[in-house]
């Protein structure tokens, strides 16, 4: 129905309204939702996830970069400051060993500062072998199927290494720091030491058996030899004592060819175990001035018998005359009338330094880095099966073809 609506203002038209249809302001219009296509929208999903896994790798390797940065620069340092050390603590060494050292102060921080430096040497050797395959790795370079085979047993990968043989670069760098800061008295105190006499070949064979190290061990022996005979007519007896391949002849052998040692004795007579209770029964008129009498017992010796042959060494030979028991048995200990010299196996640290030494010769190992590490891996074989011998045949091999491909 139609109605009408009187407006306000007279005289204006009417206005006519249908309540049939609603004003147009409240009118609805139904609202259309067009979807996107579903491979548009996969797509989108797609691009936007790989976008943000491309943006969180690049902010992380921008975070690592920054890190490894602050990280090398320290470690170069530490590398650098060992190197210095290094240098002085060998220094130190080799002069020690070149001077006759009566101190057992300064014998036992003879030992210390040894253990410090081959300690060093292989944590410089090792990080500078790891930073090596590190940035080997980085190029692709390491696992190469050319490579030689003997060089492949040893690689492994960086982190392998790393968790296989971890290299404690600051600790040996604080220990060797601490050792080398207790030296000053030391330095002065070798500088008042008697310096041995060498030959051009006294010092070629300073350089070959350098590599058995035992510096304190040297001294020690070569004091007993140098002192004065015991009172009372008793010879001095000196046993050395130590398990197989600790180098118990070598020690003895480069003590004797020394030469204030040479000069001291007449003669070094050798007996083993079978031969030294029938002394007294030798022509004792080749026996004249002072003996050297080196005992190598491979058993246990009674105490009668051990007693007629110091008997025997006292009266037949002139006072001053010494005796060095070579043996393996720590029961020996008690024929001694001085402390025993003990020989222990040598670490891996100082073992891989002197297998170095050998296999290097005059060749600097940092110019040969995967050789450096081929030597360190022989070396912890070597020393875990105790075969000296071996170790010397393999580093006079190396020494004559310094390359990884021999």
């Amino acid at each position: 129905s139609m109605c009408t609506i009187r407006p306000f203002v007279q005289g204006s038209e009417h206005i006519p309204c249908n309540f049939h249809q609603p004003p147009a302001l409240f009118s609805w219009t139904p609202l259309v939702i067009s979807a996107l296509p579903s491979e548009e929208l996969k797509m989108e999903l797609v691009i936007s996830a790989v976008a943000g896994e491309l943006l969180t790798r690049f902010v992380t390797f921008l975070a690592d970069r920054y890190h490894s940065s602050r990280r090398v620069q320290p470690e170069e340092k530490q590398l650098k400051r060992l190197y210095q050390l290094l240098l002085r603590a060998r220094m130190v060494i080799e002069e020690a060993d070149r001077r006759y050292i009566t101190n057992l102060g300064m014998l036992e921080q003879l030992s210390m500062l040894a253990d410090a430096m081959y300690r060093g040497y292989w944590a410089l050797d090792a990080s500078r072998y790891i930073s090596l395959q590190e940035s080997m790795e980085e190029e692709g370079e390491v696992r190469n199927p050319s490579s030689p085979k003997r060089l492949r047993m040893v690689h492994g990968s960086a982190r392998e290494n790393k968790d296989t043989y971890p290299v404690d670069l600051k600790g040996a760098l604080e220990s060797l720091e601490d050792v080398v800061a207790g030296m000053t008295e030391f330095v002065v105190l070798l500088g008042g030491c008697d310096r041995m006499l060498r030959q051009p070949y006294d010092a070629y064979l300073y350089n070959d058996n350098i590599m058995f190290g035992r510096h304190a061990e040297k001294q020690k022996l070569m004091n007993f030899m140098l002192e004065h005979g015991s009172s009372g007519g008793v010879p001095a007896v000196l046993p050395v004592i130590g398990g197989p391949m600790v180098m118990k002849r070598t020690l003895l052998a480069h003590v004797c060819k020394d030469e204030r040692v040479r000069s001291h004795f007449s003669s070094i007579l050798h007996l083993n175990g079978d031969s030294f209770s029938t002394l007294a029964d030798h022509d004792h008129s080749l026996l004249l001035g002072k003996i050297l009498v080196v005992v190598e017992l491979v058993s246990d010796v009674d105490e009668d018998d051990w007693a007629k042959f110091c008997l025997a060494v006292a009266t037949s030979m002139d006072n001053g005359s010494k005796v060095v028991i070579i043996s393996q048995l720590k029961s020996t200990e008690r024929l001694g009338t001085v402390e025993s010299i003990l020989l222990n196996t040598l670490s891996y640290e100082e073992f891989s330094y002197l297998f170095k030494t050998l296999a290097f010769g005059s060749a600097n190992p940092v110019q040969h880095p995967r050789l450096a590490r081929i030597a360190d891996e022989l070396a912890r074989e070597f020393q875990y099966d105790s075969s000296l011998g071996a170790a010397i045949l393999f580093a006079d091999l190396m020494r004559r073809n310094l390359s990884v491909h021999f």
